[in-house]
């Protein structure tokens, strides 16, 4: 079997609905992964929409997630943090999901969810690292990757 990544909320190449997005909710979607590869120590995940106007836009990271772990349910940065993951500051400036936003009228855009299997515990990284940061330290430890591409688009 291969590692994938999915989300009962959206099928891949599909549309997110309106709730997960800046403009809705603003709730994660709920995200479920398989297969994962074999000495997996920890994963992380990081969504960036690479059809930005300033370039690619990085609006979520979430990493040193146990590696026994194969969900992450809807709403997972909502409310009171409950576990001991790590949160990269995103684009917008904040350290949990911030979803679709893309500038009216500006078409189709990508949201590419990639789950990062690694092979350490931890990428020991600060508070306040931003999503870039956390891509850049997982870089070197990456096993194998999943991703799951969602659109959106405001009219």
């Amino acid at each position: 079997m291969t590692f994938a990544l999915r989300s009962p909320a959206f099928a891949d190449g599909e549309r997110i609905p309106p709730r997960y997005s800046r403009d809705g909710e603003n709730l994660s979607p709920p995200l479920q992964w398989q297969d994962a590869p074999a000495g997996v120590k920890s994963f992380a995940l990081v969504v960036e929409d690479p059809d930005a106007p300033s370039g690619t836009f990085r609006h979520w990271a979430v990493y040193d997630i146990d590696p026994q772990r194969d969900i992450l349910a809807e709403g997972t940065t909502a409310g009171a943090k409950t576990e001991s993951v790590g949160h990269g500051i995103n684009d917008f400036g904040n350290p949990h999901y911030d979803g679709p936003q893309p500038p009216l009228g500006h078409g189709l855009h990508h949201y590419h969810f990639k789950l990062l299997a690694l092979d350490v515990e931890t990428l020991h990284l600060d508070r306040k690292a931003p999503v870039d940061e956390v891509m850049k330290r997982a870089q070197p430890h990456i096993l194998e990757q999943a991703e799951l591409v969602g659109t959106f688009e405001r009219n």
